[in-house]
């Protein structure tokens, strides 16, 4: 990795506070440009033209990269020399006249309101995981988090008492999310009968609230696991936690919630990433509120 690109990274993790996941996601984009430039001979971006900029986009694509993937790419790269430019390392950036493709839009999965119910009403076995796996499924339902939102969730941004936890988003924002019913309720259980099991298990909790068998904070690739199982047991394959996530989004919004309120429990810096929702297919949702 050039100096350049070093830098940029730690400018993005010290200046603007960016998570740790996105300046590796930005670290491993940047070093494959690094690398495709060496490949042509050119030791640093900061010599770089747009000539092999749009060498590097046609690489891409040759490659078989998704035009998300691309546009991902790009966006870093169009990053990297605003910095440059700004840093006064180089008078004007190569990437200013680069198109960034448009990914095509996508809407996200959603499951049916039948679909949720049978999947949070299966058997709950007595032993700690059991309860966790549950609560888990409930949190991420009911509460609309991420993954790693709920990965990172500590005991002290859980307010059962006063209806809602404290939950760290994208960028290292905070937000309020209501929780309430069935996933408080499943939230309260976890806390009182099976966490403290957990705990006293091998490993440091550090305070997290879900913990995985060794007492220690539970991973996203853990969550992604007991998502997907759960889903098998009502044969869903490869569900994932974002389902879970879009489809609290959707109900909500069929159920008659502003699209505001939805953007702001989603955590969501953008309403036009809300607005997504409302092109999905709602009909099958709102026969199923009508019946």
């Amino acid at each position: 990795m050039d100096d350049s690109v070093r830098e940029y990274l730690n400018c993005l993790r010290v200046e603007r506070g960016r998570a740790s996941r996105t300046i590796e996601a930005y670290g491993r984009d940047l070093s494959d440009y690094a690398s495709f430039l060496k490949g042509r001979g050119i030791s640093s971006a900061a010599q770089a033209d747009r000539g092999d900029l749009a060498a590097y986009e046609a690489d891409l694509m040759e490659r078989g990269f998704a035009a998300s993937s691309v546009k991902r790419r790009l966006s870093a790269i169009k990053g990297l020399y605003r910095y440059l430019v700004r840093e006064e390392r180089i008078p004007k950036s190569p990437a200013d006249l680069i198109a960034v493709p448009k990914a095509p839009e996508r809407l996200p999965d959603v499951l049916s309101i039948d679909q949720v119910t049978r999947l949070l009403s299966q058997p709950v076995g007595d032993k700690p995981t059991d309860i966790r796996n549950r609560t888990l499924l409930e949190v991420l339902y009911g509460c609309g988090l991420r993954a790693s939102e709920l990965c990172d969730l500590n005991l002290g941004d859980v307010a059962l008492d006063e209806g809602y936890l404290r939950v760290t988003g994208k960028g290292g924002k905070d937000r309020v999310s209501p929780i309430s019913g069935a996933a408080a309720r499943a939230l309260s259980r976890y806390l009182t009968e099976a966490r403290p099991e957990l705990e006293s298990a091998r490993g440091k909790s550090q305070g997290a609230v879900f913990l995985n068998a060794r007492g220690g904070r539970i991973t996203r690739q853990s969550v992604h696991k007991i998502v997907a199982r759960a889903g098998l047991s009502i044969g869903i394959e490869n569900l994932h936690p974002h389902t879970l996530r879009h489809s609290f989004a959707t109900h909500l919004l069929e159920g008659g919630a502003d699209l505001r309120a939805i953007q702001e429990m989603l955590g969501h810096s953008d309403i036009s990433t809300t607005q997504i929702y409302t092109h999905v297919d709602r009909s099958p949702i709102r026969e199923e509120y009508l019946a």
